[in-house]
């Protein structure tokens, strides 16, 4: 019961903890999708990790300090520097869902036709080793939805639950 008042009282606190829990539960599943599936990430989605490894030990910090009774528009601050990351990495996991559908261009280092280099001998060797990820194929989806469109719309969904703690916070 106490612990339940606790987060009741502090909407920063139950925020930052929500945040934490999305976005560790988030940057694990690609951990796994990767690790344990052999689905490689794209540039763009390495890319999209920072915003994770960012968010994680922030939102801890200002669990953290929201616990430990620190002053109101400190909370605040680290819950809109929180906002403001889950938001633009929303955006960007739109950019690359968009790419993969090809409604614009991605950038070339990961899309666009591959060369064909030939027998360059050794060259050749070389390459047939390095595996390409492109950042405009999807490699999987579920109910239509690539994991860069996950990756939007959890970021909007942390975005969204940084800015209720916001709010709530201050209105006490």
């Amino acid at each position: 019961m106490a612990s339940q008042a606790r987060f009741e009282a502090s909407p920063a606190l139950t925020a930052a903890l929500l945040v934490l829990i999305v976005a560790a539960a988030t940057i694990a599943g690609a951990w796994f999708f990767q690790l344990v599936l052999d689905i490689q990430p794209c540039p763009l989605c390495l890319e999209q990790r920072y915003a994770y490894y960012g968010i994680i030990p922030l939102s801890a910090l200002v669990a953290f300090a929201a616990a430990k009774g620190a002053p109101r528009p400190l909370l605040i601050a680290g819950l809109v520097v929180i906002a403001l990351a889950a938001a633009g990495n929303s955006l960007f996991g739109i950019y690359h869902a968009g790419v993969e559908w090809k409604f614009w261009q991605g950038p070339t280092d990961c899309t666009g036709p591959l060369v064909d280099f030939g027998k360059a001998g050794s060259l050749l060797d070389q390459l047939d080793k390095v595996k390409v990820i492109r950042c405009d194929e999807v490699q999987w989806r579920f109910l239509g939805i690539s994991l860069a469109g996950y990756n939007a719309l959890i970021s909007a969904l942390m975005a969204a639950i940084a800015a209720w703690g916001i709010a709530r916070s201050a209105k006490r």
